[in-house]
């Protein structure tokens, strides 16, 4: 029977809410580089918000990319290890490559409507068998032993599947 290769998708959303240490730094140095950023694109200040600067001023898109520079330490900091996401056992075992910044609000005058997302992708997953409403799943790795070692985890609210791919 074939086997499925999946990458899953967390989606972890920071505003001022969040009272993690880590969430808290990269919430702050995030909004400090988008007030800086932002300078660039709106040299009139003629606008406060990050919505006002996409719908006004081209370019200003690249806000997203302009101001991920400034969490990438805390990214390291990780270890390439995706937080929040714990399988049944209340271990951390998603482990990721790649990640997405994106800012979802902010006002250059008020931290509170700062709010970003970072979207976190896994390296592939061979997924076994879904049992209950939980997945089991194992890293793809390309010599197989006879003993596989695996993680069973709730799809909880922010991941998802992100890609499937038959393998053989």
């Amino acid at each position: 029977m074939p086997k499925k290769a999946i990458t899953l998708c967390y989606r972890k959303i920071i505003d001022h809410t969040n009272n993690k240490p880590w969430d808290k730094l990269v919430h702050e140095d995030s909004f400090a580089e988008f007030k800086m950023q932002s300078q660039f694109y709106n040299q009139e200040q003629k606008y406060t918000t990050f919505a006002e600067l996409l719908l006004n001023v081209a370019g200003s898109e690249k806000l997203h990319f302009l101001v991920s520079a400034s969490i990438t330490g805390y990214l390291q900091q990780l270890k390439g290890i995706i937080p929040d996401v714990l399988d049944n056992l209340g271990r951390r075992f998603l482990t990721f490559e790649n990640f997405r910044f994106e800012l979802i609000n902010s006002d250059i005058k008020d931290i509170i409507r700062h709010k970003i997302a970072i979207n976190f992708f896994s390296k592939p997953l061979v997924w076994h068998d879904t049992i209950d409403n939980q997945l089991l799943v194992s890293a793809l790795t390309e010599i197989e032993d006879e003993e596989t070692f695996t993680n069973l985890f709730q799809l909880q609210p922010f991941v998802s599947i992100y890609s499937i791919k038959t393998i053989e």
